[in-house]
């Protein structure tokens, strides 16, 4: 789990890095660390999504905005906070499925500053930029209606945030992370086929790994070579009780990364984080690209045919 830097600051060891996240991780100190930049997906020209349990092909959805009346944005003003790696500002609605395991498969990545509001002609809350301090942002599409674009919020737990028509392009999102925390399993899914399953460590008591819908936000180099050299994904999602981590992880994201060893899979011992084998995690990061969804349930009806 970690925090995005939006300036250029020395490591650990003295060595210059730019912008960077620092991710909590099994309780070990953090720091600043460049993040790895990926290619993004490709853009598509209807949205998709749906409801349901993950499976093969996409679900659709109500599509064209053009075709209903769109409800109208009021003014935002220019004092409105900017969403960063930092909480996110209050107020935003809950997002009502946000233990829907079915695949969120478009995405939306801002062009310019977009005010985000509360509902659909509602109020305006805050921005959403085009990066998070210097990160490509890409925000998987949770709802539609009047015309208008939810969005899971970044830096937020099950929380939605309302855009109106313009200003961003749609992606194209094709993979999936399923966390259950009872059987202590992530499986990964691409266009709604189950691809592989390992098991995992979660959050221990206390600072349990949250529940609820979220995606991933950008990679980092690992700060400490007790995860293993392999690099770290931060999530969008952050702790449930920012006071349960300890003083050094304050501030923290929510983190999907490797250890130096596996003898704690299948137990409780992060600091919220998810964790898995150096093999796992090295072929998530080949494999899924920023901005893809992630959901953390306590159990799927169904283990996933490849668990």
């Amino acid at each position: 789990m970690g925090v995005l830097w939006g300036l250029v600051r020395r490591g650990r060891r003295g060595v210059a890095v730019g912008v960077g996240v620092a991710v909590l991780m099994g309780g070990a100190a953090y720091t600043g660390w460049a993040l790895t930049p990926a290619a993004g997906p490709a853009t598509v020209t209807a949205p998709v999504g749906g409801t349901g349990a993950p499976s093969a092909g996409a679900p659709s959805v109500p599509a064209s905005p053009s075709a209903e009346s769109v409800a109208p944005a009021a003014p935002a003003p220019d004092g409105l906070p900017e969403i960063d790696y930092g909480p996110a500002p209050i107020g935003f609605p809950d997002d009502p499925d946000t233990l829907d395991t079915a695949p969120l498969t478009e995405g939306v990545r801002p062009q310019r500053r977009l005010a985000v509001y509360d509902a659909p002609g509602g109020r305006p809350l805050a921005f959403l930029m085009p990066t998070i301090s210097g990160v490509e942002l890409t925000v998987p599409v949770a709802r539609r209606e009047a015309g208008w674009t939810a969005v899971l919020l970044p830096s937020a737990n099950r929380k939605l945030a309302w855009l109106p028509p313009g200003g961003f392009r749609k992606i194209a999102l094709r993979d999936q992370i399923v966390v259950e925390r009872v059987p202590y399993r992530l499986t990964w899914y691409r266009d709604g086929a189950a691809k592989h399953s390992w098991q995992v460590s979660l959050g221990q008591r206390g600072q349990e790994t949250p529940l609820g819908r979220t995606f991933v936000l950008g990679r980092t180099p690992p700060p400490e070579s007790v995860y293993g050299g392999v690099d770290i994904y931060a999530l969008g999602s952050v702790p449930d009780d920012p006071d349960s981590v300890p003083a050094s992880l304050r501030g923290a994201h929510i983190g999907i990364h490797s250890w130096h060893h596996d003898g704690e899979l299948g137990q409780q011992t992060t600091n919220g984080c998810i964790r898995l084998t150096r093999s796992g995690q090295r072929l998530l990061l080949a494999e899924v690209p920023p901005g893809s969804p992630v959901v953390v349930v306590d159990a799927l009806p169904t283990p996933p045919p490849t668990a």
